[in-house]
């Protein structure tokens, strides 16, 4: 019997289990993912960053419909700090997994949220956390044949970029109520990638192939899932919602093995499940602030 502190499905997102909404969001950005890297060779990484910043930008103006008058100096470097987070987050991941498998690469960007849920505990316990987490990122190490420096370096560059969004992520919500903050973070993120996209890509950022699959990545990978995850956290608290996103590392993995043909060794994929773990235990230990992730 639900409490009186949830509200009783009204609408059609609210007959499906939060939990089940947690989940497709986390596939959808994964499979957003994959549908973006198979395009990398028609459309550069930082240019197909554009796109789908452009799409989400877009479609939230059009949703948020943001309040731009009367904002103080203060709210807009706040929206300037989340969306260059934001973009940091989204270009660093896009030119990993660009390097090495898209699975890796979200594993190893997965530190900079963890490090986050960690960083500030006096608990013994998260030791514990600490020590799995680098047996994973150990255990990739023992097979470099798929890795390459230049990829690593921007994965936990992408990692910062998370965890920097996560720490935004308050500040912005109290200042941009919604979906507001996300909405000018995008176009902030849109307007600084602009330049270097369109250099990179020129003319072929106007094919209508390459619109409709920027569309579709932008769907896929922002306005999809963040809806979703939006709608499920007013169902679901906060320590639940991280617990589930811990499993963004295991649905990249899938979504490359489907979309790719990546497979990962079972090194690779003790690694990984030590990184899952780690997260999920520092985040049932902790209280650290969940918002939706982007890819």
């Amino acid at each position: 019997m639900p409490s009186d502190s949830h509200p009783q499905p009204t609408g059609r997102l609210d007959r499906i289990p939060a939990v089940w909404l947690v989940v497709a969001g986390i596939f959808s950005v994964q499979f957003g993912a994959a549908i973006a890297k198979h395009l990398f060779p028609l459309v550069p990484p930082t240019s197909m960053v554009w796109l789908r910043l452009a799409t989400s930008s877009v479609i939230f103006l059009i949703v948020a419909r943001p309040r731009l008058r009367g904002r103080n100096r203060t709210d807009w470097l706040v929206a300037l700090g989340f969306g260059l987070s934001l973009v940091t987050m989204n270009w660093a991941i896009y030119q990993s997994f660009a390097r090495i498998p898209l699975g890796i690469a979200v594993t190893i960007e997965f530190l900079g949220p963890l490090t986050v849920a960690i960083v500030g505990s006096r608990r013994l316990l998260d030791l514990v956390w600490v020590a799995l987490a680098a047996a994973g990122v150990a255990l990739l190490g023992l097979t470099p044949g798929s890795l390459n420096l230049a990829g690593v370096l921007f994965a936990l560059l992408a990692g910062l970029g998370w965890a920097c969004y996560i720490l935004m992520s308050a500040q912005t919500g109290r200042r941009w109520p919604g979906l507001q903050g996300l909405t000018v973070a995008s176009l902030v993120g849109g307007i600084l990638l602009a330049p270097p996209a369109i250099l990179e890509a020129g003319s072929r950022l106007l094919q209508p192939e390459v619109l409709a699959f920027g569309v579709a990545v932008g769907l896929l990978s922002s306005v999809i899932p963040y809806s979703l995850e939006l709608n499920a956290l007013r169902r679901i608290p906060p320590r639940l919602f991280g617990i589930l996103m811990s499993l963004e590392p295991a649905a990249a993995a899938l979504a490359a093995m489907i979309l790719l043909r990546e497979f990962l060794t079972w090194t690779q994929w003790l690694a990984l499940a030590c990184v899952v773990s780690a997260s999920v235990g520092a985040t049932r230990s902790n209280r650290p602030p969940a918002e939706p992730a982007a890819i």
